[in-house]
């Protein structure tokens, strides 16, 4: 008679455990579900982000990062103006002091590399050009600025009193370097001018080969509104 019981206690607990096995995996199969469907409005609405921003990036001007960053960098750069005026300080030399001498030299030598000459482009070019190669080539010689300043005096700072016209006097180093850099330009002035046809049967206006070039650019530039003046004169019908 136990045995029996046993025996139906055990078969109830087996339905009981089949029947609850069947909603616990409905349960986990209804939350997997909704997770995934958590996850899938998630994924929709960051796709619908960045479509949005993608499409405002694709409407933007095409340097517009680059403006960005100039803009940012400007403000920053107020910023720190403003800082250090407010502290009373140099803002240049603050600035410097930020500078590391790797990156001096980094930009020093994409100065090196640069080439300012792109050609002629005008005599007032042509000539700074000159001054800053001339300028670049001056090495400072110490003990003649103290000699000099020493024979000088007070008028080397000269003011509106000072009468130093006419004292000075180069030395032979002085003129011989001089001397040097003037032949190196005429050398230099001879490789780019290329000799001219000469015709015999051209009229002789000019009194050297210095006014001859004079001559014929002005005859380029005026020669049209010229022409008939200068046929009266040579018929000697001028009025």
């Amino acid at each position: 008679m136990a045995s029996c019981i046993e025996e139906s206690t055990t078969a109830t607990e087996e339905e009981e455990q089949n029947e609850t096995h069947p909603s616990e995996k409905r349960e986990s199969r209804l939350r997997k579900f909704r997770e995934l469907h958590f996850k899938r409005n998630e994924a929709r609405k960051l796709n619908h982000q960045e479509v949005v921003e993608e499409d405002k990036r694709l409407k933007l001007p095409t340097n517009w990062e680059a403006k960005k960053a100039r803009l940012e960098w400007e403000l920053a750069e107020d910023e720190k103006k403003k800082e250090c005026a407010d502290k009373g300080e140099d803002y240049h030399r603050v600035k410097l002091l930020d500078i590391t001498a790797e990156d001096a030299e980094r930009w020093e030598r994409k100065k090196r590399k640069k080439n300012p000459d792109t050609g002629f482009a005008g005599y007032a070019e042509a000539q700074f050009r000159q001054y800053q190669r001339l300028t670049r080539q001056i090495r400072p010689d110490m003990e003649s600025y103290e000699k000099q300043r020493e024979d000088c005096g007070e008028d080397f700072h000269p003011t509106s009193n000072s009468l130093i016209h006419g004292t000075h006097v180069p030395t032979k180093d002085g003129i011989d370097r001089m001397v040097e850099d003037v032949e190196k330009q005429i050398e230099k002035r001879a490789k780019y001018s290329r000799r001219r046809a000469y015709n015999d049967d051209a009229d002789i206006d000019y009194i050297n080969e210095r006014n001859a070039k004079f001559n014929k650019k002005a005859e380029r530039f005026y020669g049209k509104y010229t022409a008939e003046i200068k046929q009266n004169l040579e018929r000697g019908t001028a009025v």
